[in-house]
């Protein structure tokens, strides 16, 4: 006689927490209501694939250090913030990152570019893709001691493992050049082959001023603005709803 306890015993052990769950629920199940032999397996089989993508995503958005806890879903479309919700579905399918594209997010202080870009970095965790989320001002900071120090190219491959990494608050400190030229080496590692999310205040006309010196400037903006989508956030700060 088959022992279920020791069959679900068994499955934890193999460490298939997704069939011993899905198992142990089909158990309890009426006898009218038990799936057939094939029926069985294939929920086993499509339990423990879901168990593991939902663990894998957990893991990613965990070493992301994404900044909100924030999804596409939550996130407010309309005219008065200038962005629909088909412009936000297009985005949130993350073929954009697939596509190795970037994206830029501008708009005034509190107006959620910051929870947009963590809810389209978390979107990207659960479809399996690895992201991870930077403030400028930390990476000011670490790619000007990096640079000093010889070990930015130990920084450029933790940051190249990404599929995606996203930028935030672009424009609110002052750049120094050791931090243009890394920025510089991430878009060019970057270029064609993984994606960035960009947020700032500062309108995007105004980004080659803020970057001064003008041979970076040029290199810079180029490689930003290629191959990019641009959104443009409105409206009146949301900050307490976050």
């Amino acid at each position: 006689m088959i022992n279920r306890k020791e069959t679900i015993q068994g499955l934890c052990r193999l460490k298939l927490e997704g069939m011993a769950n899905r198992y142990n629920a089909i158990l309890s199940l009426p006898v009218n209501e038990m799936p057939t032999l094939d029926e069985g397996i294939a929920m086993l089989v499509d339990a423990e694939e879901s168990t593991r993508e939902q663990k894998q995503a957990e893991r990613l958005m965990k070493k992301s250090h994404i900044r909100y806890n924030a999804s596409v879903e939550g996130f407010e479309t309309g005219p008065e913030r200038n962005i629909t919700k088909d412009m936000l579905l297009r985005l949130a399918d993350c073929s954009f990152v697939r596509s190795k594209q970037n994206i830029l997010i501008q708009g005034p202080t509190g107006c959620g570019k910051s929870y947009l870009a963590s809810a389209l970095g978390r979107q990207a965790c659960r479809m399996g893709l690895k992201a991870e989320y930077y403030p400028m001002g930390h990476f000011i900071e670490d790619a000007t001691l990096a640079k000093t120090e010889g070990t930015f190219g130990k920084m450029l491959k933790r940051l190249s493992r990404n599929d995606l990494v996203i930028f935030d608050d672009w424009g609110l400190q002052p750049l120094s050049n050791y931090a243009r030229l890394a920025f510089l080496e991430v878009l060019e590692e970057f270029y064609d082959r993984k994606s960035i999310i960009v947020t700032a205040q500062l309108p995007i006309n105004q980004w080659y001023e803020y970057i001064k010196e003008p041979t970076l400037a040029d290199a810079i903006m180029d490689r930003l603005m290629a191959n990019s989508h641009r959104v443009e956030l409105k409206g009146k700060s949301r900050r307490a709803r976050l």
